[in-house]
């Protein structure tokens, strides 16, 4: 055995004990949410016409609606987040050697049915209304990169207020 895979399968699995925030919250937020209750909500309106009869189990595609409203994701970068993301997929329940990824298309279709028939707004308000009762709230933020650039020159004078 040769030294750089000793190091490399020790740095493996010192990364698979650490846990990141995000997995923190994925883990809380699979325990805390009503999912048999609020997918028995979706599945009437799976047939009335913004979406053909489900090919991606409504459990699944609920909780990639949910992730994309936690971290602002849009559905094309939702879809990538899933191919990027072992947190993600362990959370939507996608094993990625044998499960595929929903394609935007499908997300795009599953958000607006939500959107559609007001089903978005009320799992949100039973989702407050949990964490209230459990003391913890739910803050949504945006993953920003930030850097520092130099500004033009022009932007420096001070009668352009």
């Amino acid at each position: 055995m040769t030294m750089t895979h000793t190091l490399s399968g020790t740095l493996g699995a010192e990364q698979q004990r650490r846990t990141t925030h995000r997995t923190q919250l994925l883990i809380q937020m699979k325990q805390i949410i009503p999912w048999t209750s609020f997918c028995a909500l979706i599945e009437p309106h799976c047939h009335e016409g913004l979406m053909s009869a489900p090919t991606v189990r409504i459990d699944r595609m609920l909780r990639i609606y949910f992730l994309q409203q936690w971290f602002g994701l849009s559905d094309a970068a939702v879809e990538e987040s899933l191919i990027d993301s072992v947190a993600m997929c362990e959370f939507v329940g996608i094993d990625r050697h044998r499960d595929s990824i929903p394609a935007q298309n499908t997300i795009w279709r599953f958000r607006l049915l939500l959107e559609h028939r007001g089903l978005a707004k009320q799992f949100f308000n039973t989702i407050s209304q949990q964490l209230k009762a459990a003391g913890l709230k739910l803050n949504l933020g945006t993953i920003v990169d930030a850097s520092i650039v130099s500004a033009p020159s022009w932007m420096h004078r001070k009668d352009l207020s």
